[in-house]
């Protein structure tokens, strides 16, 4: 029943790239009628030309645009030629919900902005996303420019390293999750009043929201976060990386006292929790470099695959590091990818962006 939850809702989408497609996607996940609106000058949208070397050149879409255009009509039209302008204005009014991505300026111009549609179809939830909070900035932002501009890159990379870009676009993906929580929002406020709404996010604030304890430490202690890897700053032996027997690479994520005193037991040094540099977690955060060659030297002595039946037998929070071949190996990945045959045949895949799960109970 999930996937035909929003049955009947049409969605319209004048949005490209990233972040406004994985709204639309997670509506078409949901059993909504998806319209994607793509420019018939350029081709389409840009995506569909962003492919990697592995990718046949001749193929008329990327693996990247498939990652959230699945389930969706497309209608490619041309907005400064009057006549699609009106087929676009039809559509839209016709339409529960409209996604833009479309510069204020722009869509005034083609008649698709949030006023005019709004006042012409009160019930229309109409769904913004931009670059910058102000919405006179029309600046273009790549994912890539706010995560240095949000503070991400800076935090981001190895001690004595240069920044670092996260290797998904994901202040996109926070601004979609928020896009999508403010329809849900309005979409709730529709079925309680009638009345339609005027929503919107950014890709900055989206990152700000996102920064979490980082910005709160900074707040409160002025703490500037600095590079460290997969290191936590806040929790030890927390994202430290070490070497087994076999060469392969484990990680540990030791969030509590209890979780420390069994990796103690689990690699024999027990003793650990009894002195004063390892007593608590704050001390161990001091004195991170310390710990980290006494549990090197113990892992060094067994193979991955034996550490991580180790820890997971005594609840020691511990992983391997899996590339995207042996993330698709796991049941719970594969029970994730969607397939699709596009217009020319092609077979394509991807993974859902719905990952939540709801069980109904009938009223007796």
């Amino acid at each position: 029943m999930q996937d035909k939850f929003f049955s009947g809702l049409k969605v319209l989408e004048f949005s490209s790239v990233l972040a406004g497609p994985a709204v639309g996607m997670f509506f078409a996940e949901l059993g909504a009628d998806v319209i994607k609106i793509e420019n018939k000058t350029t081709g389409g949208d840009v995506t569909r030309g962003w492919k990697h070397p592995s990718e046949s050149p001749e193929s008329p879409i990327s693996a990247y645009w498939c990652s959230v255009n699945w389930g969706k009509k497309h209608v490619f039209l041309d907005l400064s030629m009057p006549e699609d302008q009106h087929l676009a204005v039809e559509m839209a009014l016709a339409a529960d919900v409209v996604i833009s991505n479309f510069k204020p300026s722009s869509a005034k111009r083609m008649g698709v902005d949030a006023h005019t549609l709004r006042t012409a179809n009160p019930r229309l939830i109409y769904a913004q996303l931009s670059s910058f909070a102000d919405p006179e900035d029309e600046s273009p932002a790549f994912d890539a420019l706010l995560q240095a501009e949000a503070g991400f890159m800076y935090m981001n990379g190895e001690a004595g390293g240069a920044p670092v870009k996260m290797p998904v676009a994901l202040i996109d993906l926070l601004a979609a999750h928020q896009l999508k929580e403010a329809v849900l929002l309005a979409l709730l406020h529709r079925e309680k009043t009638g009345e339609g709404a005027t929503v919107g996010t950014s890709l900055m604030e989206s990152a700000l929201a996102s920064l979490a304890n980082q910005a709160s430490s900074f707040l409160m202690t002025g703490h500037i976060p600095q590079r460290m890897g997969t290191r936590h700053p806040n929790i030890a032996p927390y994202g430290d990386m070490f070497r087994c027997a076999d060469g392969q690479m484990i990680l540990l994520a030791v969030g509590t006292e209890r979780q420390f005193r069994q990796l103690c037991v689990c690699i024999e040094q027990d003793n650990l929790t009894e002195e004063e540099k390892f007593a608590n977690n704050r001390a161990r955060v001091q004195h991170r470099d310390d710990l980290n060659k006494i549990i090197g030297v113990a892992l060094e002595q067994r193979t991955l695959n034996d550490w991580m039946a180790i820890f997971k037998n005594q609840g020691v929070p511990a992983a391997r590091i899996r590339d995207m071949k042996a993330v698709f190996e796991l049941p719970e990945a594969r029970a994730m990818v969607l397939e699709e045959q596009a217009q020319d045949g092609m077979d394509t895949r991807r993974v859902k962006t719905v990952a939540f799960h709801m069980e109904f109970m009938p009223i007796v």
